[in-house]
């Protein structure tokens, strides 16, 4: 194989393969990824039996056709290095020599026989189509929620994705929080099986988000039992589904919440960061007093002192209301909605769960702490 690439776009490339590389293996190969030279093209795949991604590169002058085994991290300190605009991969089955105007790197190669295969997408089964920039966008407002550890009672560690009628919807959740969000999609072939779960892990979600750069694009998703495939016009994405149950996230969320308000989301995140300030890790707590026109942010910290903020809510007439949240919780919510002029704020009193939302397609449950 010998190909001539733009470096910025080989970097690029190997960077978002990159993620689906094993960090730790017993596998010498994983640590790799499988290059591919055809036509124009060159076909990156990295995977770590859980994840995988084949991604297409394309305007690549190949003057031999082939495959080969490259050591991704070394390659990306390569090209992040050098200044050329073009390089030159000449791959044996032994051998990897790296051409550039200053030089030349020599790196080992591999059995490119013993790689992984990758499975392709299915256009014949079910599946369904979400644009890219909806996508991006549901995935900012909910991956964050996702628990990073193992719980011994449901599986909460990836997002729950879910493709129904005319509508996907993203949920997670670290069982103090939940944040779902839905949009449109076109969903082809026969309907998903009632009661199946397709729990989608972390690592993928992230490494889809990142794949996600034309927001007109179309993205093809296939959920089966154990496993799911993202196809975009670059990229194809596999991975493992996360096992176990997730909770019955529906009956979590209350039918009706007595106080309503509308927040201004720039200014509510400024507030409660200001607050924050106060806080520290015994005390992740800022307490909330709601009033006619205006709520207060109060936080105290044993070392650090206290901290006291006002913003007015004008319009604010409800009943007089006390409650505290970790701050962290609102802070990335908020920060997960920035762009949205306002948001609707939905609680009952200082004890139960509050609600927050964004029109119909968006909602936010979070836990208040105990007074």
């Amino acid at each position: 194989m010998k190909v001539t690439c733009i470096r910025e776009g080989l970097l690029t490339a190997c960077q978002l393969v990159g993620m689906a590389v094993a960090a730790r293996t017993t596998k010498p190969i994983l640590s790799n990824v499988k290059a591919v030279a055809h036509d124009d093209a060159l076909t990156l795949m990295g995977t770590d039996l859980e994840v995988g991604i084949r991604y297409e590169l394309r305007g690549v002058k190949v003057s031999r056709a082939g495959a080969a085994i490259l050591p991704v991290a070394r390659l990306v300190s390569i090209l992040r290095e050098t200044t050329d605009d073009e390089i030159t991969l000449d791959a044996g089955e032994d051998l990897t020599t790296i051409r550039l105007s200053t030089g030349r790197f020599e790196m080992p190669g591999g059995d490119v026989a013993e790689f992984p295969e990758i499975p392709a997408f299915d256009d014949g089964g079910r599946y369904h189509e979400v644009t890219a920039g909806v996508l991006r966008t549901m995935i900012k407002r909910t991956a964050f929620a996702a628990d990073k550890k193992e719980s011994t009672r449901f599986a909460v560690t990836g997002v729950l994705w879910e493709a129904e009628n005319k509508t996907v919807r993203l949920v997670a959740t670290d069982t103090k929080r939940l944040a779902l969000c839905e949009g449109p999609a076109d969903v082809r072939g026969e309907s998903d099986p009632k009661g199946q779960s397709h729990l989608v892990p972390l690592k993928t979600i992230s490494l889809l988000e990142r794949n996600l750069t034309d927001d007109g694009e179309q993205v093809r998703v296939a959920l089966k039992p154990n496993e799911a495939l993202f196809q975009t016009e670059r990229a194809l994405i596999h991975t493992r589904l996360v096992e176990g149950r997730f909770p019955p996230y529906r009956s979590i969320i209350p039918k009706k919440l007595d106080v309503k308000l509308q927040i201004p989301v720039a200014d509510f995140l400024a507030r409660v960061r200001q607050a924050a300030i106060m806080t520290d890790e015994e005390s992740k707590r800022v307490d909330f007093r709601f009033e006619k026109g205006q709520v207060t942010l109060t936080a105290r910290g044993p070392e650090t002192g206290s901290s006291e903020v006002v913003m007015p809510l004008p319009e604010y007439a409800g009943p007089e209301l006390e409650i505290a949240f970790d701050p962290q919780y609102l802070i990335e919510m908020l920060r997960a909605i920035e762009g949205e002029p306002t948001a609707t704020l939905e609680m009952i009193d200082g004890q139960k769960p509050a609600l927050v939302r964004v029109g119909e397609q968006y909602l936010y449950l979070v836990m208040p702490l105990a007074g």
